[in-house]
Formats: C-alpha cells, sequence, structure tokens
C-alpha cells in the first residue's frame, strides 16, 4: 500500500488501527468486569452503569465538535491531544480510589479524549492514503475497532481473574505513549482555516444528542412509551419518548443555526448542506444500522454463553473468537481481492451476512445445545461485519471534499454511537419485555406453581423479570421457604422463558437487518477512485 509523501504505510496503519482498538476496547473490558471494580472502588454496580452511561453520553454529545476541532488545528494534532488527555484518563482510571475519581478519569477525561482521537483517525486515513487504498486501510481500522469488542470480554476475564482490572487501564497508559512516538510518522494537511470554534452550535448538538442518547440508554429502566411503575412520566407517556422529542427539536434549532452561520459567511460547526449529500446520507444510514446490530447482537451472545450456559469471562470470550477472524479476513481480503468490486454489492452482501448469521442464532437457540451453537452465527456475523468495514469508511469520506473529513469523521462515529446506544437499549428491552411475560405466562400455568406465588411474583416483577442464571435463581429462592418442588418448576420455567426471551431479541435484530438493506440504494455502485 503506498501512502503519501512517502511515509510508511504499515507504521501509519498500524499507528491507527491500536488507536481504534483502544478506543473501543474500554467498554467491552469494563461489562465483564463491572461486580469486581463496583467492589474495589468501594461502590455498587449501579454506580459502575452511571460511569459507562456518562462515558457514552461525553462521547455522543462532543464527537461532532471533536471532529470540527480537529478541522481547525489540525487532525494529527487533534489526534495526539486527544491520545495524551485520554492516557491521563487511563491513568488515573487505574489508581481511582473510588467512584468519583473513576467518573473523573473514565467517563470525562477519556470520553473527551476520545471525541478529538476517533474523527480525526477517519480524517487521517484520508490524509496518509490514496483514494484507490483507502478501502483497505479503512477496512483494517474499522475491524481494529470491531476486534475490541469481541476480544474485550476475554482481556477482561483473564486480566480480572488472574490480576487486576486495573492493569488494563495501565496497559493503555503503555500503549498510548507507544502511539504518541509513533504518532510523528503520520502525515497531515495543514489546517485548512482559521476559524473561532462556533460554541453556540457546540452547545447546541451536545444537548440535542445528549438528550437522546440518555433517553436512550435509560429506555430499559423507564420504558420506551409505557411507563414502569415508579418512574417519570407525562401525559401517561414515559420521559424517554418526551426526551427523543426535546433532543430532536433541540438538534433542528442546532441545523437552523448553522445554515444562519453559512449565510453570513462564518465557518459552522457542520454545513448543514453536507447532510443534503446522498452518498454521505447512506454511508452514516448503514454505520447506524451496522452499529445497532452489531452491539445488540454482542449484548445477546454473551448473556447466552455466560448466563444461560454458566460459561465464565474467558470461556465466553474464547466463543466470540470466531467472529474476529471471519471480521478481519473479510475487511482486509475484500479490497486487495476485489478492488474494483461495487462498494453497494459488498454492503448487501455483508448485511445478508450478517442477517444470515442472526437467523442462524435464532435457529440455534430454538434446537439447543452447547456453547459450539455459537460458531456459525459467529463466522457469518464477522465476515459481514468485515465487509461493511471494509468500504463504508471510504464511502463517507469519499463524499467530501478531502478537507471535510474531519467533520465527516465526527458525523460518521456520532451514527455508530447512537447505533451502540439505541442496539444495545433496544436487545435489552425487548429481552426483558419477552422474558417478563414468557416468565409470568409459564409459571401461570404450571401446575406446580401455587397461584398465591404466581400473584405475588406478577405483582414484584411488573417492572421487569431479571435476566437470572438457574444458579442465582436457585439461591434467591432457597430463602423463601418454598417446597423444592415448587422451586424446581419455577426455575424450569425461567430457563425456557430465557431462551425465548434471547430468541425474541434476536429476531427483532434480524428484522432490522432486513429493514437496512432497503437503504443500501443510496451507497454507489463505482469505487470512488473509478467513479
Amino acid at each position: 500500500m503506498q501512502v503519501r509523501r512517502g511515509t510508511s504505510g504499515g507504521t501509519v496503519l498500524g499507528t491507527l488501527a491500536v488507536g481504534q482498538f483502544l478506543m473501543t476496547l474500554d467498554t467491552s473490558v469494563m461489562n465483564v468486569s463491572i461486580a469486581t471494580v463496583a467492589e474495589d472502588v468501594g461502590t455498587t454496580v449501579s454506580g459502575i452503569q452511571t460511569a459507562i452511561t456518562l462515558y457514552a453520553l461525553v462521547m455522543a454529545m462532543f464527537m461532532i465538535t471533536g471532529g470540527k476541532i480537529g478541522t481547525l488545528i489540525g487532525r494529527r494534532r487533534a489526534f495526539t491531544a486527544g491520545c495524551v488527555i485520554y492516557g491521563c484518563g487511563s491513568l488515573t482510571t487505574s489508581l481511582a480510589p473510588g467512584l468519583g475519581v473513576l467518573i473523573l478519569g473514565w467517563s470525562l477525561l477519556e470520553g473527551l479524549g476520545a471525541v478529538l482521537i476517533m474523527p480525526a483517525i477517519v480524517a487521517l486515513v484520508a490524509a496518509n492514503f490514496p483514494q484507490a487504498q483507502r478501502p483497505r486501510a479503512y477496512g483494517l481500522v474499522a475491524s481494529a475497532g470491531a476486534i475490541a469488542v469481541a476480544v474485550g470480554p476475554l482481556i477482561g476475564g483473564l486480566v480480572t481473574t488472574y490480576f487486576s482490572w486495573r492493569w488494563v487501564f495501565a496497559g493503555e497508559v503503555v500503549i498510548v505513549i507507544v502511539i504518541l512516538l509513533l504518532a510523528r510518522r503520520v502525515e497531515d494537511a495543514p489546517p485548512h482555516r482559521r476559524q473561532v470554534l462556533d460554541l453556540v452550535g457546540t452547545a447546541l448538538s451536545a444537548a440535542g444528542l445528549g438528550l437522546v442518547v440518555y433517553a436512550v440508554l435509560r429506555s430499559s429502566s423507564w420504558g420506551w412509551v409505557a411507563p414502569k411503575p415508579d418512574t417519570p412520566a407525562l401525559l401517561g407517556i414515559s420521559a424517554t419518548i418526551w426526551l427523543i422529542l426535546a433532543g430532536g427539536l433541540v438538534f433542528w434549532v442546532f441545523l437552523a443555526w448553522e445554515r444562519r452561520r453559512v449565510t453570513h459567511g462564518l465557518e459552522p460547526l457542520v454545513d448543514p448542506a453536507m447532510l443534503r449529500n446522498r452518498q454521505l446520507r447512506g454511508g452514516l444510514a448503514i454505520f447506524f444500522f451496522q452499529f445497532l446490530l452489531q452491539a445488540g447482537l454482542f449484548f445477546i451472545v454473551p448473556l447466552f454463553l455466560s448466563v444461560s450456559l454458566g460459561l465464565t469471562a474467558l470461556q465466553t470470550g474464547v466463543r466470540l473468537l470466531p467472529l474476529s477472524i471471519t471480521l478481519l479476513i473479510a475487511a482486509v481480503g475484500i479490497p486487495k481481492a476485489w478492488p474494483d468490486a461495487s462498494p453497494r454489492r459488498v454492503v448487501q452482501w455483508g448485511l445478508f451476512a450478517l442477517f444470515g448469521g442472526l437467523v442462524a442464532l435464532l435457529a440455534a437457540l430454538e434446537l439447543g445445545a452447547g456453547p459450539e451453537i455459537t460458531t456459525v452465527p459467529m463466522l457469518l456475523a464477522g465476515l459481514g461485519i468485515g465487509s461493511l468495514a471494509s468500504q463504508l469508511g471510504s464511502v463517507t469520506v469519499s463524499a467530501v471534499p478531502d478537507e471535510r473529513t474531519g467533520e465527516v469523521g465526527g458525523l460518521q462515529n456520532t451514527s455508530t454511537n447512537l447505533g451502540v446506544s439505541v442496539g444495545t437499549a433496544l436487545a435489552g428491552s425487548v429481552l426483558i419485555a419477552a422474558l417478563t411475560m414468557s416468565f409470568l405466562q409459564g409459571i401461570g400455568q404450571n401446575p406446580s406453581v401455587p397461584p398465591q406465588v404466581t400473584s405475588q411474583a406478577t405483582v414484584e416483577l411488573v417492572s421487569g423479570v431479571p435476566f437470572l442464571s438457574d444458579a442465582d435463581l436457585e439461591q434467591a429462592l432457597a430463602t423463601t421457604g418454598l417446597p423444592s418442588s415448587t422451586v424446581s418448576a419455577i426455575v424450569a420455567e425461567n430457563a425456557a422463558a430465557r431462551v425465548q426471551a434471547l430468541r425474541a431479541a434476536d429476531a427483532v435484530l434480524a428484522v432490522i437487518a432486513g429493514i437496512s438493506l432497503f437503504f443500501t440504494r443510496l451507497i454507489p455502485n463505482k469505487q470512488p477512485a473509478r467513479s
């Protein structure tokens, strides 16, 4: 691969890929270590989940601004500044004595570092590689992030079990130092103009996106439309809907403000004209669907492996590795083997493969067996995600002039963050709703469960049945004084309801994968370099 101005393509690509890997690793590691981290810093699981929510919020709120800052000060400078901030956050997190310091280091500093790094990576690939070479470069960088999601539980489980979760963040500091040393070889075009950052636009975009993402993240607790008991509501409708509507309104005001700045000859945070670009809209839409499906899949499969089958975090991570293999093969191999392939066709086949993986998982859950049933679904899903990764970055960047790539990076990562938030929340909501309905219906029809027990369960579990393993449920029921036959019947109904819930969540994701195919008509038929 030839890189511009004689720089080392392998070093540049490796540096940016490692940066992308690092940006994605944190959450996947933290998700398997929540209980251990909570105990270590003297808080509750809810406290750690708050930190995770704040981390997602910081990134969602300021990703567009981070992309614009890179345009104004230079993408490499934004990348290195982001790495320094991120490294300080990782160091602070690794030494955190309590929840407050953990939130400062992880949620705030690492989040702010990420909003500078991630859009800059998109722009730096464009700055360092000719257009014909970008699909492969973007494919490798994107696959590094997706692989981090897959191997995160493996790394988290291994380090947390045998060492301490703090070593993950301490190790990130070392990786950041290496990235900073190598970043000097990364070429960057100088800032195309000197302008003052649009502070009003920053506030409006942050508020609009923040309201939407926060509402989505809280949807599992509040309910999407019908409010759950003792949760905020207005006119009988959950606060989730109201916050999403409020966020949409604020974002509409943001776009009106940006149009006003363009009319007056001022530099906007995002030029609204970019959003009228058919190719860019198509790329952003497919990015959203890809990460929605990816997040939902990585929500369902680990739950099945760890809760339903009782695998450890380490064993769960191993079972996710087949996805990494086919993902990397597709992301790097497709542009190399078929450089002239139609981006639209590759994206369509990628979504078909992802759809096939979800359907295969649906069939596997119906048939029932050990952890090996996830192998084929993971292989197909990896092939699909890798195919998408090989094309989408090049599609979005090639839709605008090179000087706008930083802003495209901000929009692209905003789209992916929204996808992750919606995918996780949607899968979780469908899972709990289906589990609750199936479990309560099951125990209601089971003659071994007395009617008074069913009535009490219906009242106490009205806000949602927790997703529990058989062992955890048996332990919880041991203190109730129920007869062993009743306990066994309840545990059996829970096991059946758990599988039904996983299938329901998977089926919803499969339907969304089918819907996403209609948006592929916005993807160009020819590679950008040969259009």
